[in-house]
């Protein structure tokens, strides 16, 4: 389903190459559930970033379900991303002045989705989440768990293969992480791949398969036994 071939991501600072990815090599099935864990700067969130396409490899090749999306045009990109992948962050990114329910519409209005599934998907995500109560409830007025839970429901909204998942838990107490993270683990035995960019020890180690880098490169990459 995903595979990297030696991908490189540069960039430049002042006039020296500085390398965020170096020569990495990596394949995914699909239904996968994976860690990403390393140092600060040791390349987690730029791995992620390519291959939930924010960003573009300046050298190798990127295939998504076969198709090599390393050339694919912004708006194919973006369609590509639109269509197959959801992003869960640390800090939410939700939309302040919305409601929860309307920050969970706003990727299928954005898809051209038609108001009666826009409405019966939302209606979906909401209950399954456990937030049905407080969809008119704007962001400022939700807890962290919450809050991540109206962004969890976003990212599944529009039916996605891959879940990308950044520091998920990253800003949230003990008991709501736990939380999430059980959501997650749900959404995974669904067939959904979750990819899961973490610095918890006890987090990774949840994970089917785990992924360790340093300095750009992947210097372990394990499974579960």
């Amino acid at each position: 389903m995903i595979r990297l071939s030696d991908v490189d991501r540069v960039f430049e600072v002042g006039e020296e190459p500085v390398y965020a990815l170096k020569a990495v090599t990596l394949s995914m099935a699909a239904g996968t559930y994976a860690s990403v864990m390393g140092p600060s700067g040791s390349g987690k969130s730029t791995l992620l970033n390519i291959i939930g396409l924010l960003d573009r490899p300046t050298r190798g090749r990127y295939l998504l379900e076969d198709v090599d999306t390393t050339h694919l045009s912004d708006d194919a990109q973006a369609r590509v991303r639109r269509e197959k992948i959801g992003f869960v962050f640390q800090f939410f990114h939700l939309v302040p002045r919305l409601t929860a329910a309307e920050n969970i519409e706003l990727p299928m209005i954005l898809a051209g989705v038609n108001a009666g599934e826009r409405k019966d998907r939302v209606r979906e995500a909401l209950t399954s989440l456990g937030i049905r109560d407080r969809s008119r409830h704007r962001p400022d007025q939700l807890s962290g768990g919450q809050r991540q839970r109206v962004a969890i429901a976003r990212a599944v909204v529009m039916r996605p293969r891959i879940i990308l998942a950044d520091e998920p838990t990253g800003n949230l107490d003990r008991a709501s992480g736990n939380e999430v993270v059980e959501i997650l683990e749900e959404l995974n035995r669904t067939g959904i791949s979750l990819i899961l960019v973490t610095h918890d020890p006890a987090l990774g180690d949840r994970a089917f398969r785990k992924i360790i880098m340093e300095d750009g490169k992947i210097v372990s990459d394990t499974l579960k036994n």
